[in-house]
């Protein structure tokens, strides 16, 4: 299957004050760390791990908001790059996100039609009323009642909002739908509407999805493939059945004890991971997880492994496994 969506060694620093004053220097935080991955047209990838692990910055890189360090986003065969040109707005109007704060994501001064319709003005695609009835066909077709169109922001409701940030994203019939948290921010029997609107409306229009989130039971059902993200790395990846049911790194293994089930109600099998994520500022020398792993060893502390092939389109970066390579980072 042909490749939307190719990310070769995607690499994110920022150059931040160790200390203030006249003494003060500068020190390197790499928020993204050489990210690889592939995403077909139709298919969702999920993207998961603890907060500060480089998720959103991977979205935005891939989205063209942010400029890469190293490392390339290549998208319908066509480089993405940073820079606001015309170029860049014709990949843009490709490529849509649908944000974890449907509120934040709103203009409260503006009636939801209106921001619905804007997209369409921005990117000068059909007339004025051709525009409006585009609009109401859209936002009908995500389940939004006639009698809200009208309507300013803070007049509905979290799901109704994230509808219209949805239909927003969707007015321009983009091939790639990339999702930050889409549904933390909503109520948990409005999250199975939305889940399932995503999914309908991704089937519709052959939808490629990057869908970011915490909540690994919504990855499970929603994903056809899963990457787990650990101090802006990919630590795993593969098809969802292969990495939930036979979690090959041990970070992953942590991840998927912590997920509520009826069929382990006293927990015993669960994994604490000792102590905090490291400082991306400091980051540990060889394995970045290897001072919260109960399976360490010498290597893991002195050299970094790179992902690699464990079982058919199942990767995984750790020393436990005699397929994994090392080799320096790209960063």
């Amino acid at each position: 299957m042909t490749s939307l969506l190719r990310v070769n060694q995607l690499c994110k620093a920022y150059l931040i004050n160790k200390s203030s004053g006249w003494f003060g220097h500068k020190q390197t935080l790499h928020a993204v760390d050489g990210v690889s991955f592939e995403l077909s047209a139709g298919e969702t990838l999920g993207l998961v791990g603890e907060s500060g692990c480089g998720k959103s910055t991977t979205a935005n890189l891939v989205l063209g908001l942010l400029a890469p360090s190293s490392g390339e986003v290549v998208f319908d065969d066509q480089p993405v790059h940073a820079q606001k040109n015309a170029t860049w707005r014709a990949a843009r109007k490709q490529m849509q996100m649908v944000y974890q704060d449907p509120l934040g994501a709103l203009d409260r001064r503006l009636r939801v039609i209106d921001q619905v319709i804007e997209p369409l003005d921005i990117q000068n695609i059909l007339d004025r009323a051709s525009r409006r009835e585009a609009a109401l066909a859209i936002m009908t077709a995500v389940g939004l009642s006639q009698n809200l169109f009208e309507r300013y922001p803070h007049e509905l409701s979290g799901g109704q909002r994230q509808r219209v940030v949805l239909a927003r994203a969707l007015i321009l019939k983009p091939k790639l739908i990339v999702c930050d948290e889409p549904i933390s921010a909503l109520d948990v029997s409005i999250q199975a509407q939305v889940i399932n609107l995503l999914q309908d409306i991704q089937k519709q229009m052959n939808l490629a999805m990057l869908f970011i989130s915490h909540d690994l039971k919504v990855v499970n059902h929603i994903c056809d493939r899963v990457a787990v993200m650990y101090l802006g790395k990919i630590v795993e990846q593969g098809p969802v059945t292969k990495v939930f049911t036979r979690p090959a790194h041990p970070y992953t293994q942590a991840l998927l004890s912590a997920v509520a089930s009826p069929f382990k109600p006293d927990a015993t099998d669960r994994i604490i991971l000792e102590g905090e994520p490291p400082n991306p500022v400091n980051r540990p020398s060889g394995c970045a997880f290897h001072p919260r792993c109960s399976k360490a060893s010498e290597i893991c502390k002195q050299a970094s492994p790179r992902l690699g092939q464990i079982t058919d389109a199942h990767q995984v970066s750790c020393h436990l496994y005699p397929l994994t390579t090392v080799e320096a980072s790209p960063c």
